[in-house]
């Protein structure tokens, strides 16, 4: 099972996601030390466009990262551990971060409507 979940999480394209959880973990724990600010990209990043105003870019980019990642792994674990190598299985593991992108990112949309009121301009 573990080792299900490791191939999942480290094969490509779900590394790129990995490695972008990785920079968030970090990012969350400089925070937590008091060593940069939750908001230290806005004056970098304007998200209305996207549909995620109303919050801070870390917070907004951070939720839609860790969502991505836990579809992404969650879609390619049982690929991994249910189906075996060929061209089929490769076009699905690429396709399974591709489409949790996109389910995170209007998950993120409706997350952070109601955020709006924590974090005023």
């Amino acid at each position: 099972m573990m080792r299900m979940l490791v191939v999942a999480a480290t094969g490509l394209p779900s590394i790129l996601l990995t490695a972008a959880l990785v920079v968030v973990v970090c990012f969350w724990l400089l925070v937590a030390l008091g060593v940069t600010a939750v908001d230290s990209f806005d004056a970098d990043l304007d998200l209305d466009a996207w549909g995620m105003d109303g919050v801070p870019v870390s917070v907004a980019l951070s939720s839609v990262t860790v969502l991505a990642w836990f579809l992404a792994v969650g879609a390619t674990a049982p690929l991994v551990a249910l189906t075996p190598p060929g061209a089929v299985t490769a076009a699905l593991r690429l396709l399974a971060p591709a489409g949790a992108l996109f389910v995170a990112w209007r998950l993120t949309c409706r997350f952070v409507r109601p955020l709006h009121r924590l974090f005023p301009r």
